[in-house]
């Protein structure tokens, strides 16, 4: 496996700026994969004077990155290509003390915090766009964390053996020690917590930081960050605290519904939108969740998972909401894969195909209409004896031609390969036998979760959990407003939260106005 030569120069590039020197200390058993892991990491350790290769015989398959003749924890037991290729390239430039994706101060200081030893492994997918995000992450607190801290990465197709002795059947699935820590797509931030959880945490080195704002944003969607960059042109000192930026969005695949923008994807959006937000001075805290908002008189206290308390007179809550999954067997590997949630964003995608819809109620007969227009065939699937929605949509359903409704059923597992869904298991629930239904995509409608539990009983929320808001976006608290999929609006779309965060940052700027006058 050569570089070619864009590759080469682009590392070159990147690698220009190495500080220390790195060893890759290579080894795999003589025969085809001993060539090919030679040839990569050949090349790789070519584009820098600062990297050399190490290359030995040896029982199984590993690369180990030493800095300055010294381990940093890290080992690829995997000939880190594919997806994974990325995942090599940072583990070099993290451990040099660069890299956009670092965490901050507070984080860092939250990973240094965690109780030794601890052994982490994580099982991949070089084909796996989730993957390296978990493998970047657990890199990163490695790498920070230091001595007493080590990750191996093990491709679960190198590693087939140990993969099914262990049952994997889903990735990434990371280990602590013998135990599985987490299975599916995360971020750095949830899989410190869930570190956190586990290991525990020193005390004594995590230090409450106490800060002061005009304005916190909290959520770091389409919503959020309008609010944010709407706020922050006001000259607003704001921060904006998030798990990542984009949230949502990032699960989708490709959006082509935002006027204007022909074409994007919801990473290429979530990042477009950072870079928006940053270009006015808004401070991002990243990687944390609010556990609670305390009201102090007119100021309003935002406790952080990190322990931090944030400041400020007004709090925009827009933290979204998440698909309700089905929590079976291949859903999480496959979203953004043949799982889907939005027929609006997504539907397109599946053009000419088969596909189901799981949910009878007014969201999931709404999108098998819309699909059936576009898809060969839709199948809907409902877990009840009947349909729910209402009965006008339930009638304008039974005159497609292409629709078949199952009800009665619970759907028990989504088949694929880990790149595309071929099938669904379907066990009906009058005990008859299970059956599988060939299909290329499954649209999972079994209703949105406004994500507001940590706001109960805090601010006025509907049966639905959504933040009950005016016209103005202002909540049942004074200075505290809502915008986009948390609050209680019609229509989750981009474009919607985009407009309703705008409308809420306009809305607290006007009262700032009002009560300083």
């Amino acid at each position: 496996m050569r570089l070619d030569q864009d590759t080469l120069q682009q590392l070159q590039s990147i690698f220009a700026s190495l500080k220390h020197r790195y060893t890759l200390r290579a080894k795999a058993p003589e025969g085809d994969h001993y060539g090919e892991l030679e040839q990569l990491l050949g090349d790789f350790a070519s584009t820098s004077p600062q990297i050399s290769l190490e290359m030995g015989v040896g029982d199984k398959l590993s690369v180990e990155i030493l800095r300055d003749d010294q381990p940093t924890g890290i080992t690829f037991r995997a000939i880190p290509s594919g997806h994974e290729f990325s995942s090599l390239i940072l583990a070099i430039y993290n451990a040099d003390g660069q890299g956009k994706n670092l965490p901050d101060a507070a984080i860092c200081d939250k990973i240094r915090s965690l109780r030794k030893p601890i052994h982490l492994r994580s099982y991949i997918s070089l084909s796996c766009t989730n993957c390296p995000d978990v493998v970047q992450s657990l890199n990163l607190i490695t790498l920070i964390a230091g001595e007493g801290v080590t990750h191996e990465m093990v491709d679960g197709a190198l590693y087939t053996e140990e993969a099914k002795e262990l049952n994997i059947s889903a990735v990434p699935t990371v280990y602590l020690g013998d135990q599985v820590l987490h299975i599916g797509k995360s971020s750095l931030g949830e899989l410190l917590g869930k570190l956190a959880d586990a290991v525990g945490v020193e005390p004594s080195s995590v230090t409450a930081e106490r800060k002061e704002y005009d304005q916190i944003v909290i959520g770091g969607g389409p919503a959020g960050a309008a609010a944010a960059l709407y706020s922050a042109r006001k000259g607003l000192h704001v921060a904006l605290v998030a798990d990542r930026m984009g949230g949502q969005v990032n699960e989708t695949t490709a959006i082509e519904n935002v006027p204007s923008v022909l074409h994007t994807t919801g990473t290429q959006l979530a990042e477009d939108l950072r870079q928006h937000v940053l270009h006015y001075h808004v401070e991002i805290l990243e990687q944390r969740h609010v556990e609670q908002i305390k009201l102090v008189d007119t100021q309003k206290e935002v406790v952080t998972s990190l322990g931090e308390t944030l400041v400020a007179p007004q709090v925009i809550i827009a933290t979204g909401a998440s698909w309700r999954k089905l929590g079976v067997p291949g859903e999480a590997e496959h979203i953004g894969r043949g799982v889907a949630f939005c027929p609006h964003c997504d539907g397109p995608f599946f053009k000419g195909q088969d596909i189901a819809v799981v949910g009878g109620g007014n969201s999931g007969i709404e999108a098998a209409i819309d699909l059936a227009g576009i898809c060969k065939h839709v199948t809907v699937l409902e877990f009840m004896e009947s349909l729910k929605a209402d009965t006008v949509l339930q009638e304008q359903l039974a005159k497609l031609p292409n629709v078949t409704v199952h009800t009665n059923v619970a759907t028990e597992e989504v088949i694929g390969n880990g790149n595309k869904v071929s099938a669904l298991r379907i066990a009906p629930r009058d005990g008859s036998a299970p059956f599988e239904l060939a299909v290329a995509g499954v649209f999972v409608q079994i209703g949105l979760k406004a994500n507001t539990d940590v706001f109960d009983g805090l601010v006025e929320r509907n049966r639905m959990g959504e933040i009950v808001i005016d016209d103005h976006c202002r909540s049942s608290v004074p200075g505290i407003y809502a915008a986009g999929d948390c609050a209680s609006i019609p229509y989750k779309q981009v474009v919607i939260a985009m407009g309703e965060g705008a409308k809420a940052a306009l809305s607290a700027f006007d009262d700032r106005i009002r009560t300083q006058g």
